[in-house]
């Protein structure tokens, strides 16, 4: 006979209230025939509640010794008390990873993104050290400026062109 340790339902309709049983693995879940009721579970009470979940720790050691075997919810309820060691996560797969071409496309995108953000700063750089360069006044040396002739610009005498005082209108 395997015996197993599992949930049965019982309460109203809408308001689930759960026994932890131990009873033959045929049985069907909420038959009455249960070897020995070790706990209950209350799913509406709050999650930090002490009556959520309630398990008579000596009955359950006393029938995993004999071999029963708890369902998953069980086995976590246990786990959590401290009765049993909890289950290691199993490791995922790649599937919900893009395929390697797909990876190597945004690894190459991400690459060349780079490499644009790289020579966008080096132009910016580049123009404002052109901008600071010409922005330097232009200093001719002090000896170039002596040495250059002052040439005399002849001043020419303005024709003064006196207009007509009147119009004739014909």
């Amino acid at each position: 006979m395997a015996v197993v340790i599992r949930l049965a339902r019982h309460g109203a309709k809408k308001r689930p209230y759960y026994h932890i049983v131990v009873t033959d693995s045929r049985n069907a879940r909420d038959s009455g025939a249960i070897l020995e009721r070790i706990g209950s579970y209350d799913p509406m009470a709050a999650k930090d509640s002490d009556k959520r979940i309630t398990i008579n720790a000596d009955k359950a050691k006393a029938w995993l010794a004999k071999g029963a075997k708890p369902s998953d919810r069980v086995y976590k309820f246990m786990a959590n008390a401290g009765l049993l060691a909890a289950k290691a996560h199993p490791v995922q797969t790649k599937k919900n990873q893009p395929s390697e071409k797909t990876q190597q496309k945004l690894k190459d995108r991400e690459a060349k993104l780079a490499k644009a953000a790289e020579e966008a700063a080096a132009a910016k750089a580049a123009e404002e050290a052109a901008k600071a360069e010409a922005a330097k006044p232009v200093e001719a040396p002090v000896e170039e400026v002596v040495a250059e002739p002052v040439a005399e610009v002849p001043v020419a005498e303005e024709a003064v062109v006196e207009a007509p005082a009147e119009v004739s209108a014909e």
